[in-house]
C-alpha cells in the first residue's frame, strides 16, 4: 500500500479531476456529434391493404460501429399489458446503401442486430401483419390504416433519445393522414419526432377521414372522423371546445403546438397521448340521439384528453422514461386514471355539458361498482394499480371476488380528496391546486415524475395538515366514512344496504351454446358455500328442465327467501345434485343528495 503526503494527494486529485472533466466533455460530444451526425428515417406503405401488411422501410447512416442492434416495443404506454408486438414482423432483412444483404440475426423476442461496417449506411425492410382493431394495436384494411407506431417501428438499441423521421406513403385510393407529430415542410406525409418516447406516443390514421378543425388560445385541435355521418358534427366541435377551454384551465397551461382527436368507427377502447388521442365511436352506444349516451361519449373524450396532464404530464416516477421491454409498476394508477375518471365530471361540469346532479350520479356509480363487489374487502386502491399488468386484461372467473378497479376508487378518492382539502382550507384550496402544483413542480422544472410520497406530500401541504385517513383509503381495503367527507360538502349519501325484490343464490349464470352455464360464483354466497363452480350447467332446478334464463326465473317466482333450491348441474359430463338457500338481493346504492338547509364551511364544489 503507498501513501500519499497532503500536497501529493492534492495534485493528483487536480490533475485526476481534469481528466475525468475531458474525459466527459469528450465523451458527450461525441454523443452528440453522433447524434447530429446519424440519421434515422422511416418510410411506412400499404399498398395491398386487404392482406393487412403494413411494409416498413428503414434508413439508418451515421452510426458508428461494427454492428447495430434493433429493438419494437413490447407494450404500449398507457395499456398496462405486455403486447409482444414483434410476434407480428416477418421479412426482417437489411442491406448497406448498394444494396449488399447485411447479415442480421435475431437476438432476443423483439431484437435484431445487422452487422456491418463503420459509417454504413444501413437500410433495414420488414413486414408487419397489422389485423386487431384496438388503440394500441397497428390495423390496415381496405377501409382505413391506424398505425400504432410502437407496434410497426424500431428503434436503435440505446438510442431512444434520438431523433427520426417518418414518411407515409397511403394507399393510392387514400388522401388523409391525422397525427400528432409535427410535419416537415415542403414534404408530403413526412413527419418528424425530437424522440422516440414521442414518436412512439404518436399514432397515425390514414384513410379518407374529414377533418374538421376548432381553436382554443390560437392553438389548433383537429378532429378526423371516420363517420362523420354518426355525429352532429358542429355540436360536438362546439362541445369539444368548451371541454378543452374547462380542462386547460384546471392546469393553467396548454403545453402542445397543436392537438388531434383520432375518431375512429367500431373497435375498442381510447387511448391518450401527449397532443392526440385515439378512440373508437360505435354509433349503437355514442349517438347524439340519446343524450345520456352523449354524455357518457363527452365523458370518454374528456378523459382520454385530461391524461394529456395527468399521466403523461402529471404522472408517477416509474411512468416515464419508459422501459419499452417489461412492465413499468406502480401504485399509483388510482391517482392516474382515477382521477382523471373524476375530472372528466368537474370538467364538463364546468363548462356547462354536466350538471351538478349528473356529476353526483356519476361518482354515486363509481362507489357502487366497486363497493358492491366481494374484491373491495380484498384488494387495496393500490394494490389494484401496481398488479393491473397482471389481471386487468386478464380476468377470469374469479376477478369480482378478488378486484376492484382503480378507476372507479380512485375516481371516488380523488373527490373525497378534493372535498377534504376545500374543507380544511375554507374552499380556498383544492385538488385543482395540487394538480397544478405537481405540473410545476414536476414536468415543468424538475423534468420527472413524483415519487408516491412525494405526492401525498404535495396534498398534504395544499391541506395545511396531514391526511393520513384518505391515504389508508387507498392503500388498505378499510371502510370508507363517506358520510363524514360528503357532509363537509352538504351532501347526503345512503350506504344501506336495500332489498332489490329478488331472490339469488349468488350464482351469475348465462345462455352458453343453448345451455345455461355458471359464469361466477360470489365470494361466501349460498352458491359458494353450498359448493357449486364457475362452469357448472344447470339442467334443472326445483325438478324443472332448465334450458334458459326464463325457465328458472319461473321456478324463482314461486319461493321466498330461506327457501331452499335444489340444483341438478353437469360438472365434467356427471351430474351433480346441490341443495342452495335462496337469499334476497340487496344492494347499496350510494346515492347522493344535497342535505336541504345544510350549511357545509364552503360552496362552489360542483356548479
Amino acid at each position: 500500500m503507498c501513501f500519499y503526503s497532503a500536497p501529493k494527494m492534492l495534485a493528483q486529485s487536480r490533475r485526476m479531476l481534469l481528466l475525468s472533466v475531458s474525459i466527459i466533455v469528450f465523451s458527450a460530444t461525441q454523443s452528440f456529434a453522433q447524434k447530429q451526425d446519424s440519421r434515422v428515417h422511416f418510410t411506412v406503405s400499404m399498398e395491398h391493404p386487404s392482406t393487412h401488411y403494413f411494409h416498413v422501410e428503414v434508413n439508418c447512416s451515421g452510426f458508428q460501429g461494427d454492428s447495430i442492434s434493433f429493438k419494437m416495443p413490447a407494450w404500449a404506454p398507457g395499456y398496462y399489458w405486455i403486447m409482444n408486438y414483434s410476434k407480428n414482423v416477418i421479412n426482417f432483412k437489411a442491406a448497406d446503401e448498394s444494396g449488399k444483404q447485411l447479415a442480421c440475426d435475431k437476438t432476443g423476442k423483439n431484437e435484431w442486430r445487422v452487422i456491418k461496417k463503420t459509417n454504413v449506411t444501413v437500410n433495414i425492410s420488414y413486414d408487419v401483419y397489422a389485423n386487431v382493431q384496438s388503440v394500441a394495436d397497428p390495423f390496415l384494411d381496405d377501409s382505413h390504416a391506424y398505425i400504432a407506431t410502437g407496434g410497426i417501428l424500431i428503434y436503435p438499441k440505446g438510442q431512444l433519445k434520438h431523433d427520426s423521421y417518418i414518411t407515409i406513403k397511403p394507399f393510392s385510393k387514400w388522401a388523409s393522414v391525422s397525427t400528432g407529430l409535427e410535419p416537415v415542410k415542403e414534404q408530403p406525409f413526412t413527419y418528424h419526432a425530437n424522440d422516440f418516447d414521442e414518436l412512439f406516443d404518436c399514432p397515425f390514421y390514414i384513410g379518407n377521414q374529414e377533418i374538421l378543425s376548432f381553436e382554443v388560445k390560437g392553438i389548433r385541435h383537429e378532429v378526423a372522423f371516420e363517420n362523420p355521418a354518426n355525429f352532429e358534427t358542429g355540436k360536438l366541435l362546439s362541445d369539444l371546445k368548451k371541454m378543452v377551454e374547462a380542462a386547460s384551465h384546471v392546469i393553467g397551461d396548454i403545453p402542445y403546438k397543436h392537438y388531434s382527436f383520432l375518431i375512429m368507427g367500431d373497435g375498442r377502447g381510447g387511448l391518450e397521448h401527449r397532443n392526440s388521442t385515439a378512440v373508437f365511436s360505435s354509433n349503437n352506444f355514442y349517438g347524439q340521439s340519446d343524450p345520456e349516451s352523449y354524455k357518457r361519449w363527452l365523458g370518454f373524450l374528456t378523459h382520454e384528453y385530461f391524461h394529456l396532464y395527468n399521466i403523461k404530464s402529471i404522472r408517477p416516477i416509474a411512468l416515464g422514461p419508459f422501459d419499452y421491454d417489461k412492465e413499468n409498476l406502480t401504485h399509483m394508477l388510482w391517482v392516474s386514471e382515477g382521477f382523471t375518471v373524476y375530472y372528466e365530471y368537474i370538467i364538463l361540469n364546468r363548462a356547462g355539458l354536466m350538471s351538478k346532479e349528473d356529476a353526483y350520479k356519476a361518482i354515486q356509480g363509481n362507489i357502487k361498482n366497486y363497493e358492491n363487489v366481494p374484491g373491495h374487502l380484498f384488494q387495496s386502491a393500490t394494490e389494484a394499480s401496481y398488479d393491473t399488468w397482471i389481471q386487468f386484461f386478464a380476468r377470469g372467473d374469479n376477478a369480482a371476488n378478488t378486484m376492484i378497479s382503480y378507476y372507479d376508487k380512485g375516481s371516488a378518492l380523488g373527490a373525497l380528496l378534493d372535498i377534504a382539502i376545500r374543507h380544511e382550507t375554507n374552499n380556498k384550496r383544492s385538488l385543482d391546486d395540487v394538480m397544478r402544483t405537481l405540473y410545476n413542480t414536476y414536468y415543468k422544472q424538475k423534468k420527472r415524475g413524483f415519487t408516491d410520497d412525494e405526492f401525498r406530500k404535495a396534498c398534504e401541504l395544499t391541506a395545511g395538515k396531514a391526511l393520513p385517513e384518505i391515504f389508508s383509503y387507498a392503500s388498505t381495503t378499510k371502510d370508507i366514512d363517506y358520510k363524514k367527507y360528503f357532509g363537509w360538502a352538504g351532501l347526503g349519501i345512503d350506504t344501506a344496504a336495500r332489498p332489490l325484490g329478488s331472490l339469488s343464490t349468488g350464482a351469475t349464470m348465462q345462455l352458453k351454446n343453448n345451455q345455461l352455464v355458471i359464469t361466477a360464483v360470489e365470494w361466501n354466497s349460498p352458491a359458494w358455500n353450498a359448493g357449486l363452480s364457475s362452469n357448472d350447467i344447470v339442467l334443472k332446478a326445483a325438478g324443472v328442465l332448465i334450458g334458459k334464463p326464463a325457465d328458472l326465473e319461473a321456478v324463482l317466482k314461486g319461493k321466498k327467501a330461506g327457501d331452499m333450491l335444489e340444483l341438478i348441474v353437469s360438472r365434467r359430463n356427471k351430474e351433480m345434485t346441490f341443495s342452495v338457500p335462496l337469499r334476497e338481493k340487496t344492494e347499496r346504492s350510494f346515492e347522493i343528495s344535497e342535505i336541504p338547509q345544510a350549511d357545509p364551511h364552503w360552496a362552489g364544489w360542483l356548479r
